[in-house]
């Protein structure tokens, strides 16, 4: 009996350490996070929960309109800055230790016969001034012909990307990019610190998302962004001249500055079925919990009030 309950014990520990657990307090580093108790900021992000927010999809392939869900979860982490990976322990790991607001951003919809699952995870360094670019981004793609995967790793003053592919064109690709924009950060970016989005002319990498469906290379494209108010919300603007596409965020003008709805406005489809189509999501439910403790069948109720049963 006394082995059992021992057994039982290292169980239990295990799982606690290396759970999907978030929301570790800003503490180690320099620690110089001056706007934390801004706007709440603290009281918002570091209760030892994520928000989830699920939005209704409409989603644009094959040169049609396709139904689906989509969701966000943003959750603040410790992260290190060598490895780029979530810290097992934070507390030991010094100047290492780097606290960022993950994004897990996911798209569920149905093309015909077969399913997308599309996801993509982004780690912004919540010291927006000590870290001006992301660490990290990933994201993958899964539907009947096949699997990708992609990867954008900060390194000095460049971004290393790497592709993996079940295409012949695109195969496994490695590439070095110059650091600037992220489309695929801005979503953070307003959550963090809205008033310091880039605006006018810039430099940045489309998102990882159209890049996928469009087969398109990682490069650097050249955008025209604008910022406006209009009433309790706030709208950032993505325009892309060569691509013909334009996305349009919509978020609340006041903190915690949450994500409403978005237009994503290009060219879908190939040969005579492509034509101009817009994809939308818009806000249906939030949710604030410790998602990563909600694991059993009794907690499925909490997909239901999201709205994804």
């Amino acid at each position: 009996m006394k082995m059992k309950l021992i057994y039982l014990s290292i169980i239990i520990s295990f799982f606690s350490f290396f759970g999907c657990n978030g929301n570790a307090q800003p503490t180690g580093g320099d620690g110089s996070f001056s706007y934390f108790s801004k706007d709440n900021f603290k009281d918002y992000w570091y209760q030892g929960e994520a928000e989830i927010s699920s939005y209704t999809l409409q989603q644009a392939r094959y040169g049609e309109i396709h139904e689906g869900h989509a969701v966000m979860v943003f959750v603040t982490e410790d992260f290190s800055k060598e490895k780029q990976v979530k810290l097992d322990n934070s507390n030991d790991a010094g100047n290492d230790k780097v606290p960022i607001m993950k994004l897990n951003f996911t798209k569920k919809f149905v093309t015909g016969i077969y399913p997308y699952s599309m996801m993509q995870s982004v780690f912004t360094p919540v010291d927006r001034k000590k870290f001006p670019h992301s660490l990290k981004t990933t994201m993958s793609a899964q539907e009947w012909c096949g699997h990708t995967f992609t990867q954008f790793n900060l390194k000095g003053n460049e971004y290393q990307v790497k592709g993996f592919s079940y295409f012949e064109s695109e195969g496994d690709q490695q590439k070095n990019l110059q650091v600037t924009w992220l489309e695929d950060e801005i979503w953070n970016m307003i959550r963090l610190t809205p008033n310091k989005l880039p605006e006018g002319k810039i430099d940045i990498i489309p998102g990882s998302f159209y890049l996928r469906l469009k087969h398109r290379d990682f490069s650097i494209s050249e955008a025209n962004a604008t910022l406006a108010t209009e009433g309790s919300e706030r709208i950032y603007s993505l325009t892309y001249p060569q691509e013909n596409r334009t996305l349009t965020i919509r978020f609340q003008k006041d903190f915690p500055y949450q994500i409403l709805s978005w237009e994503e406005t290009y060219q879908d489809g190939w040969g005579s079925d492509a034509k101009v189509l817009t994809t939308t999501g818009k806000l249906k439910k939030t949710l604030k919990t410790d998602y990563w403790t909600k694991h059993n069948n009794i907690d499925r109720n909490l997909r239901t009030e999201l709205g994804l049963e």
